[in-house]
């Protein structure tokens, strides 16, 4: 069992979590754990034993220097800290790394572990390679465990049928110990796979704002997410192919896009604008 280390009684507590490797193109969706932790000034407050998931010659420890002198490891594994929201109630994040064997025994462990800290409500977030234009906003598709819940959060349904990573196993145990789950998934375009993506750990993040009902410190995450996308937009340029290619997606994109839907993504980007100016 995981040893939990000075967690406090939480309030309402909501659990979010990624995992670096297959479910984290572009690592757009543990970038969103890093933000929060940093945001809020997470506490950590456990980890897994590596040695029980992790294949080190596969997922090898890092070695650094510490202060110049000495050489610390860090062993790959799944860490799990704590926050307080603005609005009092509290947050648990998860930032793993997908483990190399055991994988129902993992997701058993993690879910004790929501239990234990009576967790009721869970967000998984996952990011993926698709045809989708770095010109236009980030599709995010989602699947919950809960009917008629994607369609409230203005979600594209998740559609995909095939191979599954540690995410779909883990959202498949969350349902079967009743924990309400939603995973949003942010759709990286496959020609900018490389990390960091950060347009889409801002779309990512933006969801996430609208399932805790919170305002979220962006920083100088909108500038780097335009930083990005001029950087694409200069790097196309320079190849009459790609540029062809985005264009196509473009069209495509544009031809797919209702204008209501249009409307709709309009309306919430305003409703975030108030938040922000008014957080009460």
């Amino acid at each position: 069992m995981i040893e939990l280390e000075s967690v406090p009684e939480l309030v309402e507590p909501v659990l979010v979590a990624a995992f670096e490797g297959w479910n984290d193109a572009g690592e757009a969706a543990s970038g969103v754990i890093q933000h929060l932790e940093s945001s809020w000034d997470a506490v950590p407050v456990a980890e897994l034993d590596p040695d029980d998931y992790y294949d080190f010659q596969v997922t090898r420890p890092i070695v650094e220097m510490v202060d110049g002198e000495t050489r610390d490891i860090t062993w790959p594994t799944t860490r799990i800290s704590w926050a307080r929201l603005p609005n009092g109630k509290d947050v648990v994040l998860i930032h793993g790394i997908e483990p190399n064997m055991r994988w129902r025994s993992f997701c058993r462990e993690l879910v004790g572990l929501m239990l234990e800290l009576d967790v009721r409500n869970v967000v998984l977030l996952g990011a993926l390679l698709a045809d989708a234009p770095h010109t236009r906003p980030v599709p995010v598709t989602g699947a919950a465990s809960e009917a008629g819940l994607v369609s409230t959060l203005h979600l594209e349904p998740a559609r995909y049928q095939g191979p599954t990573g540690i995410l779909g196993v883990l959202q498949d145990a969350c349902a079967k110990a009743d924990l309400d789950t939603v995973s949003l998934w942010a759709a990286v375009p496959h020609y900018v796979a490389q990390p960091p993506s950060p347009k889409a750990t801002l779309a990512l993040l933006r969801r996430v704002e609208d399932l805790l009902d919170v305002t979220v410190p962006l920083g100088e995450l909108p500038e780097e997410a335009r930083a990005w996308e001029n950087g694409v937009n200069e790097l196309a340029e320079e190849d009459s192919e790609v540029a062809e290619y985005v264009r196509t997606l473009e069209e495509q994109k544009d031809a797919t896009e209702l204008p209501e839907a249009s409307g709709d993504a309009i309306a919430r980007e305003f409703e975030r604008y108030l938040r922000r100016r008014d957080p009460g």
